[in-house]
């Protein structure tokens, strides 16, 4: 009989997390005049589909980046597959309580199983994948703190009640661009998992030891696998940052889209810039699940501070549609984990035992 697992820290937040979203969300629909929002979703008919598109390019651009960084995948069907563990990993992600201490680790874990790539290949692939996409959102948020840094400081009073909004995403994302680029050159210095291992045997316990000393050769391969990138350094890594920030560009494009569907006038760098401000956001409340209301709330409080006419409905159809799109993939992640055999509530039990 399987003993029942004993509630972790992170789970308590995550759990505390997505009630407070939930919380958040249902607060701002009470708000928000629901039954003018949906109309105005219905108005805009069977184009409402075209902000599925941009979601599924973001994903299209991070297996791309992904794939860069594992050169054992050449084939199409490999592509496929990692492309199918992506979005089912990145699913778990973003829609379970600490979700990311569960899809991170099931990535090896799954490419392994799918594509018969070695765990050590597996494991420097996904470390290396999880800084170039920390760079290359900082590149990304750089870019639009610069191309939008007088809408940011207009909105700055409005929405945050000081000034000095546009400095504010300016010097996170030099922090964050600056930060993951130290990360990456030191995890490719051809001893990062040995120095880890190390580490780990001085703080651990016997039995830990004992499992650290089994392992220990999987360190070493996972050491030499993370040399063979810093060999090809600049054309594997160059490359596959810009496709992590293409995929990055997804997010700002697609709520320009939805907005210019629903007839708001907002020009695209102002639509990377908040969306930017509002990601940036996202990632310190990490523990709600898809920024849950938080983000939503963010969203109304720049159309307000934009004048935007009827900020309430058109945020209220932004959100809907925003939302809707995510469970139609979330939907589609979930069938392809399925598809890799694996059950939603198992998800937990193997991301623990990935690296066994």
């Amino acid at each position: 009989m399987r003993k029942p697992h004993a509630p972790s820290l992170s789970g308590i937040a995550g759990y505390v997390g997505l009630f407070s979203g939930l919380a958040l969300l249902f607060w701002l629909f009470v708000r928000v005049d629901i039954a003018a929002s949906y109309a105005l979703v219905l108005d805009i008919g069977w184009l409402s589909l075209l902000v599925l598109l941009p979601y599924g390019g973001l994903h299209l651009f991070e297996t791309l980046g992904w794939a860069r960084l594992m050169p054992v995948l050449h084939a199409g069907r490999s592509f496929r597959k990692l492309f199918g563990v992506q979005l089912s990993t990145e699913t778990l992600s973003m829609t379970v309580p600490a979700g990311v201490a569960l899809g991170e680790p099931l990535r090896p874990w799954l490419c392994r199983r799918v594509l018969n790539i070695a765990l050590p290949v597996g494991i420097a692939g996904v470390a290396v994948r999880k800084l170039v996409l920390g760079l290359s959102q900082g590149i990304y948020s750089l870019a639009a703190a610069v191309w939008g840094f007088s809408f940011l400081e207009e909105v700055s009073h409005r929405v945050i009640g000081v000034g000095g909004l546009g400095w504010m995403v300016v010097a996170a994302a030099g922090c964050i661009t600056i930060l993951f680029a130290l990360l990456i050159f030191m995890l490719l210095n051809g001893s990062a998992a040995r120095w880890l291992h190390r580490v780990l045997m001085g703080l651990a316990m016997k039995r830990v030891r004992s499992w650290l000393l089994e392992k220990e050769r999987s360190f070493h391969e996972t050491d030499h696998e993370l040399s063979r990138l810093r060999a090809h350094a600049g054309s594997i890594l160059g490359t596959s940052v810009l496709l992590y920030t293409l995929s990055w560009m997804m997010l700002p494009l697609e709520a320009w889209l939805i907005l210019r569907l629903l007839g708001a006038e907002v020009s695209f760098p102002e639509a990377f810039a908040l969306d930017t401000a509002l990601t940036l956001m996202r990632s310190v409340v990490f523990f709600i699940p898809s920024g849950l209301g938080i983000q939503d709330f963010g969203y109304l409080a720049f159309f307000r501070a934009m004048d935007m006419s009827d900020y309430l409905v058109t945020g209220g159809a932004f959100v809907l549609l925003r939302r809707f799109k995510e469970l139609l993939w979330y939907f589609v992640g979930y069938v392809q984990l399925v598809l890799q055999g694996i059950r939603p509530s198992d998800a937990r039990s193997l991301s623990g035992n990935a690296v066994s």
